[in-house]
């Protein structure tokens, strides 16, 4: 098999909470699946930030990443993301130190200026609220010098406070989006910068590479541009297993539509309800954009998609109701893929 650009596959786990088990099981099962990950020659495993959900329950990257840290030994750790009008960059920044001397080289810290959550929610999280729009380049811009103890400019009101604790090396930072405002700022910045294919129907994924690209300002450490996107994938034994397994995403998706956020339901749950009209438009959108299959199939859909792209990595997030079906996805691309 030919990968054209494809080199890298890594992992985005968003800690997703199924029917019968307790919320905490879940976060669990994301430590359990970053070892795993790592042993079938993954290179990332990014984890997610989320609020006020009933299904997606990872709400602390940095405390999960630090768990993921200390019980691996190789696969780079990060954030997709860190949600950073809710916090200071500062105290962002600490947070990242800290991971970075648990796991020195192999923390990836990725940000976002979508809230995760409701409105409600988002106020609860942070009772100041800011114009986003012109505060999070500022943001993003003091959370660089702080991360990787680069100087404020003189005239900066904070350019005297540094974050601990310093070390050799720091986190590399990349800006998360899913529309042309997250290009032109990682672009603008020089960072790395990761496309969420997976929940904007890939719509405007083209553009958003293409201003990325066109307009990259090279900085020290990423002279060159570099991009991902981030792909919903699941993988089976067979087309048949895996088409009924995927009946539990698109239960969820279509629950999601009508803002119910409730646990992962079984995939037989799942296919014992019945659609009505506007549930069918939904599944058929959502079927459009899945890549559900064989390990064979997933992954031509997967090298395909990298090369029309020209993408050298991409990371795959998987929902399963059960965890096994999860660890068998990644499991079969690993070998289709020759991780390891």
């Amino acid at each position: 098999m030919t990968f054209r650009s494809l080199k890298r596959l890594s992992v985005l786990d968003q800690s997703t909470a199924s029917k019968g088990k307790s919320q905490d099981h879940a976060i669990r099962e994301t430590i359990e699946l970053a070892k795993h990950c790592e042993k079938l020659g993954f290179n990332r495993y990014w984890v997610s930030e989320h609020h006020n959900s009933g299904n997606i329950v990872g709400t602390a990257p940095e405390v999960l990443m630090a768990a993921i840290a200390a019980t691996t030994n190789r696969i780079r750790v990060g954030s997709a993301g860190v949600m950073l009008p809710h916090y200071s960059s500062l105290k962002v920044a600490e947070q990242f130190r800290v991971l970075e001397a648990i796991a020195p080289g192999r923390i990836d810290l990725g940000i976002g200026r979508a809230p995760g959550s409701d409105q409600l929610t988002a106020r609860a999280l942070n009772s100041y609220p800011q114009d986003v729009n012109d505060e999070f380049p500022r943001q993003v811009d003091e959370l660089r010098s702080w991360v990787c103890g680069l100087p404020l400019p003189d005239a900066h009101p904070f350019r005297k406070i540094h974050a601990h604790p310093t070390g050799p090396t720091c986190p590399e930072m990349w800006i998360l989006g899913s529309s042309n405002y997250g290009a032109q700022l990682a672009a603008y910045f020089g960072l790395p910068y990761a496309f969420a294919y997976f929940f904007s129907d890939g719509f405007g994924v083209e553009q958003a590479l293409d201003i990325y690209r066109k307009n990259y300002r090279p900085s020290e450490r990423f002279p060159e541009p570099i991009a991902t996107i981030c792909v919903w994938a699941l993988a089976a034994d067979t087309e048949e297993e895996a088409l009924f397994l995927y009946k539990t995403r698109e239960r969820s998706g279509i629950d999601r539509e009508y803002g119910v956020r409730l646990p992962l339901v079984s995939p037989e749950e799942a296919a014992s309800r019945v659609f009505s009209s506007a549930d069918q438009l939904i599944a058929e959108k959502l079927k459009r954009k899945a890549i559900v299959g064989n390990s064979q199939q997933v992954s031509q859909q997967l090298i395909a998609l990298a090369g029309k792209l020209d993408l050298e990595e991409l990371v795959i997030v998987t929902w399963t109701f059960a965890p096994e079906a999860r660890r068998r996805s990644y499991e079969l691309l690993s070998k289709e893929f020759n991780l390891v």
